[in-house]
């Protein structure tokens, strides 16, 4: 069993999330930061991809198991854009969510179809060359709010 694993994310959050639920497993969740992990490039298609290309990253740097996580929004009417690129669709600077659900809300004002699904992708490596990652995925289908 493992006693940490580090979390391939600086989010606050995240690493609160996981730590209340690893701490039952007595596994500490430490953030990349704490190894001076720079961000990992993110230049795939797929969810799974990326969130392995994120988990082999921070175990590479660390020398430690690492989990990491890609999501996003697929909407059916945007041949499932943004997709990956969910967090950066309207602009990188600054990344912003409510830009971001701006632009899909844009694009969808004339589209009778709002249909689209949420997508989460985790993947856990015990070592960077880890040649079978446990990987999940969830996905949540729904019609696209303009508002919530």
């Amino acid at each position: 069993m493992f006693q940490q694993i580090v979390l391939a994310s600086n989010n606050a959050g995240k690493v609160r999330e996981f730590n209340a639920l690893f701490s039952q497993l007595g596994i500490q969740i430490t953030p990349q930061a704490a190894f001076d992990i720079p961000e990992c490039p993110e230049p795939h298609h797929t969810f799974v991809e990326n969130a392995l290309a994120k988990a082999r990253h921070a175990a590479q740097h660390s020398k430690q198991p690492a989990l990491a996580d890609d999501s996003g929004i697929c909407v059916a009417a945007l041949n499932g854009a943004p997709g990956v690129l969910s967090a950066r669709f309207a602009g990188d600077n600054p990344k912003s969510d409510a830009a971001n659900n701006q632009k899909v809300s844009d694009l969808l004002a004339n589209q009778a179809d709002k249909s689209c699904y949420y997508v989460c992708v985790l993947v856990f490596v015990r070592h960077a060359d880890d040649p079978q990652p446990i990987i999940a995925e969830g996905i949540w289908h729904g019609q696209w709010q303009a508002q919530a």
